[in-house]
């Protein structure tokens, strides 16, 4: 089993900054990605980013992209989620997620273990 444990989350003006970080502990070495996702209220739960820990095949969404930057520790099993030029619409609660399928995929379903979530505001 893999534990992820989110923090960071906060309320923020548009414009800011939050980091948002992703401790893993557990059988980590059985993961292969570590993903972020989010759902705003009444819609579904959507990838924002995700990395190897490897470090290479990083994606990003379009609405997030040049924005966003995921980053990953392995000395310290923990993945990051630096967040600038925050707008309204990201408002949502932010998950940790980790794959174990040797393939990448942005599919919640290839996601086996998830965090608590930490809520992320943005006020206009």
């Amino acid at each position: 089993q893999v534990q992820l444990v989110e923090s960071g989350g906060g309320l923020v003006q548009a414009g800011g900054s939050l980091r948002l970080s992703c401790a893993a502990s557990g059988r980590t070495l059985i993961t292969y990605t570590m993903g972020w996702f989010r759902q705003a209220p009444g819609k579904e739960r959507d990838i924002v980013a995700r990395i190897r820990w490897s470090g290479g095949r990083i994606y990003y969404s379009d609405s997030v992209k040049g924005r966003f930057t995921i980053s990953r520790d392995n000395a310290r099993n923990t993945v990051y989620l630096q967040m600038n030029s925050l707008k309204p619409e990201d408002t949502a609660v932010y998950y940790c997620a980790a794959s174990s399928v040797p393939y990448d995929s942005n599919h919640v379903a290839d996601f086996g273990a998830w965090g608590q979530g930490t809520q992320v505001t943005v006020s206009a």
